[in-house]
């Protein structure tokens, strides 16, 4: 069950990609909203929303802020989006996925692929990257939640896939039929998580330099700074002497 989180430290940047906390919880709305337009605006009935819901609180977004976006999707206001996935592979070779919610597809292609041209990658098909990568539920506590032997076991009798514990945290990953139940049981045992959500899991890792390193850092900054990005995974590792002189 447990192993070495290998994609942690591009991971672990999420949340500091965005200096303004305007442009995160305009994100975070944007999910809430789309969430609660395509099942029912109760986060207890709608795990879709329940996860954009909790994910919104970790970030330290107003309930105001997340009652309204709520209210917008019951009340059929606001814009429609469009969920797209974009693949392609940055510096380097490695492979990149973007997932999008927009209300204008042209624009988002457009820009996207600008940015994978600029930083000397390239954009490719739906499908050309996906297969190295593990669709997989990913439920986050804090460590003072509870011991690694403690969250193994709960996470083991909640049918959960794999677990991997560090001073960060605990991360329990479970399949896409099995995730909603894991939450739950962990839910009721630990309280709520700090995030749940379903993530592309890289099945493998490879490790860049760091001239490498920079220009993939710099593509993914700018995929998670555009307002219609909501998230970016990819493939590769990097030294911590470049996240720490990148500011990740």
């Amino acid at each position: 069950m447990a192993g070495h989180s290998q994609f942690k430290n591009i991971m672990h940047r999420k949340g500091r990609q965005d200096a303004q906390k305007s442009k995160l919880f305009g994100k975070l709305a944007r999910e809430i909203t789309v969430a609660a337009k395509l099942g029912t605006p109760d986060p207890a009935m709608n795990p879709r929303l329940r996860a954009a819901v909790v994910a919104a609180r970790a970030e330290n977004m107003p309930k105001d802020n997340i009652d309204r976006a709520i209210k917008k999707a019951a009340g059929n206001e606001g814009e429609n989006y469009d969920e797209i996935r974009y693949e392609g592979y940055g510096p380097g070779g490695v492979a990149v996925i973007v997932e999008a919610l927009t209300d204008n597809r042209n624009r988002a292609a457009s820009d996207i692929r600008s940015f994978f041209t600029k930083s000397g990658g390239n954009l490719g098909e739906t499908g050309s990257v996906a297969f190295m990568f593990d669709r997989t539920g990913i439920i986050e506590y804090d460590a003072k939640v509870a011991s690694d032997d403690a969250m193994l076991d709960a996470a083991i009798e909640a049918g959960a896939d794999d677990v991997v514990s560090s001073e960060s945290g605990h991360e329990v990953y479970a399949s896409q039929d099995t995730f909603r139940e894991v939450a739950k049981a962990l839910e009721a045992k630990f309280g709520e998580p700090r995030k749940a959500a379903l993530t592309w899991k890289p099945q493998n890792t490879v490790s860049v330099d760091d001239e490498t390193g920079e220009k993939l850092l710099k593509l993914m900054d700018l995929l998670n700074e555009h307002d219609d990005v909501q998230n970016v995974f990819a493939n590769f590792e990097v030294s911590d002497a470049l996240l720490a002189k990148m500011g990740g």
